[in-house]
């Protein structure tokens, strides 16, 4: 059987029963994007590295609890993100990363998880100043709340639908529009020097 061409759910059922290919197969495709979403909340890749490897684990070992009713991506995107929060609490880290993953596969999958300020037709100095505004607002999402910036993270560079944000997160849907409206009204008042110049 071609584990590669099973939908998740099928392939997570298998590792269920303890077959190590689906193990290694659920780890193949989920392996960078989580590792992306750990590395853009701690922005240190030995840190983002273990937090990852033990966010597998963790799922590995509460993989008879998964539910194929909902996404395999949200349910280890879950698992991920409360892992690196309750990490984020303890060590107090605050940095992200716009220039996206250090982990990609290829230019594709670096490009997709990179926050683009700039526009393609700017001139050197429009990049430069573009460059420099992603730097402040790198800064600035790293300054957020860690709930907050899950929720930034997760909606404008990973792409997820408030919904699936709210099963990841685990938190009511309102609570993420909240914490999104919050994270966005924050990072305006940080930024609001640098966007008037």
């Amino acid at each position: 059987m071609e584990l590669r061409h099973l939908p998740d759910h099928e392939v997570a059922s298998l590792a269920a029963r303890g077959r190590e290919p689906a193990f290694r197969e659920l780890l193949r495709r989920y392996q960078g994007p989580v590792f992306s979403l750990v590395y853009r909340m701690v922005r240190d890749r030995a840190t983002a590295e273990d937090l990852a490897q033990e966010a597998f684990v963790r799922a590995f070992q509460a993989i008879g609890t998964f539910d194929p009713a909902f996404k395999f991506s949200s349910w280890i995107f879950k698992i991920a993100h409360n892992h690196t929060i309750d990490h984020l609490r303890k060590r107090k880290l605050d940095t992200v990363s716009l220039e996206g993953s250090p982990y990609s596969r290829d230019d594709e999958d670096e490009a997709r998880t990179r926050m683009e300020v700039a526009s393609a037709g700017e001139t050197p100095e429009q990049v430069l100043e573009a460059r420099e505004l992603g730097s402040r607002l790198e800064e600035a999402i790293g300054r957020l709340r860690p709930e907050y910036r899950a929720v930034v993270l997760l909606r404008h560079v990973e792409g997820y639908a408030y919904d699936e944000i709210a099963r990841i997160l685990d938190l009511p849907l309102g609570t993420v529009k909240t914490f999104l409206h919050r994270a966005r009204a924050q990072l305006k008042e940080m930024l609001e020097g640098v966007l008037e110049s």
